[in-house]
C-alpha cells in the first residue's frame, strides 16, 4: 500500500512538474531560488489566513506547493542535486507547515473556535512528529517514507478545507491521517530494527 502510494505521487508529481521544468530550465532561476520564493509565498498564505481570507489564502497555498515541487525537479532535471539544497528545502517545509498552522490557530483564537484551536495545535504536533520520526530512523540507518499522509496530501487538504471554508472537517481529517501516519512510521521503523537485531 505504502509502496503504491509513494509512485502515485511521483507519477502524479512528474506529470505536473515535467512541462513546467522544460521551460524553466532554460532560465537562469536555482532550485534554491525556487525553494526561497515558494516558502515566501506560503508565509503570505499563512498571513492571509491568520487575517480570516481563508479562500485566497487557500488558493496561494496551492501555487506555493506548485514551488514546493518544482524546486527538487529542477533539482534533478539540471543535475543540481545537493546536500545543502536538500537540507534547506526539508527545513523551509517544515517552517512553511508551522506557518500555516499558526496562521490557522490564530483565525481559530480570533473567531473564538476553541475545539477548532486545540485541534490545530494537535495536528501541528503530528506534523512534526511525522516528519521527526523520518528524520531520527534515517539518522539511525533505516528507511521511512511509508504513510498514507506525508506533507503533499496535508497541504492539500488544508488548501481545500480554507477554500470551501470547512474548518473543522480539514482538522478532523488532518487529525486522524496524520496520526495514522506517524503510527505507520513507528511502525515500520520498529519492524526494520527488529529485522536488523534478528
Amino acid at each position: 500500500m505504502s509502496l503504491n502510494l509513494n509512485y502515485m505521487r511521483r507519477t502524479l508529481g512528474q506529470r505536473i512538474t515535467v512541462p513546467v521544468i522544460a521551460f524553466i530550465s532554460k532560465s537562469g532561476v536555482t532550485p534554491n531560488t525556487l525553494t526561497i520564493i515558494g516558502f515566501l509565498i506560503t508565509l503570505a498564505a499563512a498571513a492571509l489566513v491568520g487575517t480570516g481570507h481563508l479562500f485566497v489564502g487557500g488558493i496561494v497555498i496551492l501555487i506555493a506547493g506548485l514551488f514546493d515541487m518544482l524546486d527538487g525537479a529542477l533539482a534533478r532535471a539540471r543535475k543540481q542535486e545537493s546536500f545543502w539544497g536538500s537540507f534547506l528545502d526539508s527545513t523551509l517545509d517544515r517552517l512553511s507547515e508551522a506557518a500555516l498552522l499558526l496562521g490557522l490557530l490564530t483565525f481559530c483564537l480570533q473567531q473564538g473556535l476553541t475545539l477548532e484551536t486545540v485541534l490545530t495545535y494537535i495536528v501541528f504536533a503530528g506534523s512534526m512528529m511525522v516528519s521527526y520520526v523520518r528524520s531520527k530512523a534515517e539518522s539511525l540507518g533505516l528507511k521511512c517514507t511509508v504513510g498514507w499522509f506525508t506533507r503533499p496530501e496535508r497541504v492539500i487538504v488544508l488548501a481545500l478545507g480554507l477554500l470551501f471554508n470547512q474548518i473543522l472537517i480539514l482538522l478532523g481529517i488532518l487529525l486522524v491521517f496524520t496520526w495514522i501516519t506517524v503510527i505507520q512510521r513507528i511502525a515500520h521503523v520498529r519492524q526494520q530494527a527488529r529485522n536488523k537485531s534478528s
